[in-house]
């Protein structure tokens, strides 16, 4: 039987620079402002678009998975303000880069808009729950979601901190 190493993740406050390589960062513009390279650029052209608001409940700050999705982009935020945290690895490779894991911890005033491929865990936060809108395809969830099994494959387990 293989041991289970837990693995301390910092989270870094999320800036659009410290976050190129996983997707991007949308903050609030101003109404009326053309659509340029700060807007979300988004890849729905695979199925029919889902945006939907979902609930969850808090489930603590460790993950021994992380999935992609290979066929869109995938939008995450929270409503009321609230703060969140989430992991994600670089898309480009077949499996996740445990070295190029990074956590990031999200403010409530903005929304994450991971690239096609990127792996991730999460959302996680601390309160008792949390709302997230989330766009995607309709089917993601069904057809589009490669997990690792990080503790299967590796014996690790992280922890957001």
């Amino acid at each position: 039987m293989q041991s289970t190493s837990i693995q301390r993740l910092p989270a870094q406050q999320i800036t659009s620079e410290s976050f190129q390589a996983y997707g991007q960062v949308i903050f609030a513009s101003k109404d009326g402002k053309p659509y340029d390279q700060e807007d979300a650029h988004l890849s729905l052209e695979q199925g029919t678009p889902r945006f939907y608001i979902m609930r969850l409940q808090r489930k603590g700050r460790r993950f021994s998975r992380v999935t992609r999705h290979l066929r869109c982009t995938q939008c995450l935020g929270s409503l009321e303000g609230k703060d969140w945290l989430i992991a994600v690895a670089p898309p480009a490779e077949a499996e996740p880069s445990l070295d190029k894991l990074a956590a990031f911890r999200i403010p409530g005033n903005c929304f994450i808009k991971l690239e096609v491929g990127t792996w991730h865990a999460g959302p996680y936060f601390e309160h008792d729950w949390v709302d997230f809108y989330n766009l995607e395809l309709s089917d993601t969830n069904v057809t589009d979601h490669q997990t690792c099994n990080l503790l299967n494959r590796y014996g690790l387990e992280f922890e957001i901190v």
